[in-house]
């Protein structure tokens, strides 16, 4: 699991690093009193690949909490069936829902950053510049640079998690090994 999710939230980064740059790139969409084709280009492909990251970063935690929810069921499972210590699943379950609030942290990172872009859209009514006093536009940015690296230090952890959790499932494999040896049943 640690290779599949380091993979896949690799590429997720990396698309959120694009979104960032193909934003950065955009222009001023104010050009030709936003009517400027290659502003608006840049603007829908912009938004296209930021909907792909939230997408991919999102996938990404949502197949980590699903890892974890398997393996903590097969733990819990096989605890009771070789009568193993409540310890093991224990472990476990502190490890999931120790990382249940980054991964909410990032999807609503992500969201607010998605939907800040909105307000940014020249094509919208809605400002949040008198509210706040910050260009929507910068508002956005700054969303979507604390979104990248809180994603990323979230993603760290997650791996962290994965390897501990990797440690957890292999003394449990472990502690099957021995009882069904010293019970004489078949260990491949």
């Amino acid at each position: 699991m640690k290779r599949i999710f380091l993979t896949l939230a690799l590429l997720a980064n990396i698309t959120l690093m694009v979104a960032f740059v193909m934003g950065w790139q955009v222009g001023d969409p104010a050009t030709l009193n936003g009517r400027d084709p290659d502003v608006n280009d840049r603007i829908g492909t912009h938004l296209l690949v930021g909907l792909g990251a939230l997408t991919s970063a999102t996938m990404v935690h949502a197949l980590l909490l699903t890892y974890f929810m398997g393996t903590g069921r097969w733990i819990e499972e096989t605890s009771q069936a070789y009568r193993l210590s409540s310890e093991w699943y224990r472990q476990n379950q502190r490890t999931k829902y120790g990382i249940l609030p980054g991964i909410l942290g990032s999807f609503l990172m992500l969201v607010v950053t998605g939907s800040l872009g909105a307000v940014a859209d020249p094509a919208t009514v809605l400002s949040l510049e008198r509210t706040l006093g910050i260009n929507d536009s910068t508002l956005h940015f700054a969303a979507a640079v604390c979104t990248w690296i809180v994603n990323l230090i979230v993603n760290m952890t997650q791996y962290l998690a994965i390897t501990k959790n990797s440690a957890i499932v292999e003394g449990v494999l472990a502690e099957v090994r021995r009882i069904r040896i010293e019970k004489g049943l078949p260990v491949d």
